[in-house]
C-alpha cells in the first residue's frame, strides 16, 4: 500500500539556477512570505544579488526583495524545506544527480523546466525519481514569463504531484498576492503540456513569419491543442488538464507573444532568416531540442503528430518552410475529432 507524502512546512526555498526565471521565482517565494535562496554557478551573479540587489546579467533593471539571498554553495541550497530545479530541462539528469547526495528524504523538489529528456524519452519528473530518490518530484508549469512574474504581474500556473495533499503544499508554498498556483495530482499530463507547447509554439512562429495570416495561426494553434492532448493522454495523462493552465493557457501564451523564444524562433524561421541552432550559444530554444523527442516518442505510440513532425523536421533541415506548409495542407481529409 502506498502512503501519501506527509505535507511539508515550508519555510526556505532552494532555488537551484541563477537565471530569469530562477530569479523570478525566487522573488515570488518571497512574495509569498518564504525564504528563497539561490544557488548561481557564476560568482558574479551571487555577488550583485547579495550586494546590489539585482540579477544584471538575467533580469537587468530588477529590483530584488530583500529576502531573496544568492549561494555558490549547493549545499546551502538542498538543505532547504523545498527545493526547485530552475535548469534547462536537457540538464535535469545531471543537475539531479549533483543534488542526490545532499538532500535529506523527502525532500519536495519541484521541476521548472518543460522538456522530455532526449535520448531516452523520459519525463524530467522520472529522470528525478531515478537519479534522486531522496526527492519527492512536483512539477510547476503553467503561462508565465519570467520577467512578468518577477515584476509582480498577475500570474496563475499549475504545481502538479503524484500525491494532492503534496500539491497543495507546494502551491501554498509559492502562492502570493500576484502568483497564483494551482494543485493537480496528473504529473504527466502537466509535463507532456508543457514540454509539447515549446514545439507547437515554433510552428505558430513560423506561420506569422511566413505572413500566412491570423486565420491559418488560429488553425494551426487548434491543431496543435490536438496533439497535446492526444500525446498526454497516449502517456497516461488525463485531457481535462490540458484544457487547463499547463496545456491551453501555456500553449495560447507562447504561440502569441514575442516574449516566447520558441515563438521568436520560428518567426525567424518563416522570415527565412539565418538562425543559431539548438545546439549553438544563444537564447535557449526547448521546443527545438524538444521536437525530435515528441516525434519519437509518438511513433512508439501509434500517435499521430503531423505539426511536431513538421517542427521537427524543419528545425534538422530536413525541409523547407515551404515544403512543410505543402505537407500540412496535403494530407488526407478527416473528421475533426476521429
Amino acid at each position: 500500500m502506498t502512503h501519501p507524502e506527509p505535507a511539508p512546512q515550508v519555510e526556505t526555498v532552494g532555488i537551484v539556477g541563477g537565471g530569469a526565471w530562477g530569479t523570478a521565482l525566487a522573488l515570488a517565494v518571497a512574495r509569498a512570505g518564504r525564504r528563497p535562496l539561490l544557488w548561481a554557478r557564476d560568482p558574479a551573479t551571487v555577488t550583485a544579488i547579495n550586494l546590489s540587489r539585482e540579477n544584471p546579467r538575467h533580469l537587468p533593471g530588477i529590483r530584488l526583495d530583500p529576502p531573496v539571498a544568492a549561494t555558490l554553495d549547493l549545499d546551502e541550497a538542498a538543505g532547504c524545506d523545498l527545493v526547485v530545479l530552475a535548469t534547462p530541462a536537457q540538464t535535469t539528469r545531471a543537475v539531479a544527480a549533483d543534488l542526490a547526495g545532499r538532500l535529506r528524504p523527502g525532500t519536495p523538489v519541484v521541476l521548472s523546466a518543460k522538456g522530455f529528456e532526449a535520448g531516452t524519452g523520459r519525463l524530467l519528473a522520472d529522470v528525478l525519481a531515478e537519479v534522486a530518490p531522496a526527492a519527492v518530484p512536483a512539477v510547476l508549469s503553467g503561462p508565465s514569463f519570467a520577467a512578468d512574474v518577477a515584476r509582480g504581474l498577475p500570474t496563475a500556473v499549475t504545481v502538479a504531484a503524484a500525491d494532492i495533499g503534496m500539491a497543495d503544499a507546494v502551491a501554498a508554498a509559492f502562492a502570493g498576492p500576484s502568483f497564483r498556483p494551482y494543485a493537480s495530482d496528473d504529473v504527466i499530463g502537466v509535463e507532456v503540456g508543457g514540454a509539447l507547447k515549446n514545439v507547437l509554439a515554433i510552428a505558430s512562429g513560423v506561420v506569422v513569419g511566413r505572413g500566412l495570416g491570423a486565420s491559418a495561426q488560429a488553425a494551426l494553434v487548434a491543431r496543435a491543442f490536438a496533439e497535446l492532448v492526444r500525446l498526454a493522454v497516449a502517456l497516461g495523462g488525463r485531457a481535462e488538464t490540458l484544457t487547463g493552465l499547463s496545456g491551453l493557457g501555456d500553449l495560447f501564451l507562447t504561440t502569441s507573444s514575442r516574449q516566447s523564444r520558441n515563438f521568436a524562433y520560428g518567426i525567424a524561421l518563416g522570415e527565412g532568416r539565418a538562425v543559431e541552432g539548438p545546439d549553438e550559444s544563444g537564447p535557449l530554444v526547448e521546443g527545438a531540442k524538444t521536437a525530435p523527442v515528441a516525434v519519437a516518442i509518438a511513433r512508439r505510440l501509434g500517435v499521430d503528430l503531423p505539426v511536431t513532425e513538421a517542427v521537427a523536421a524543419l528545425v534538422e533541415g530536413r525541409v523547407s518552410v515551404d515544403e512543410v506548409m505543402a505537407g500540412l495542407l496535403a494530407r488526407p481529409l478527416k473528421r475533426e475529432h476521429a
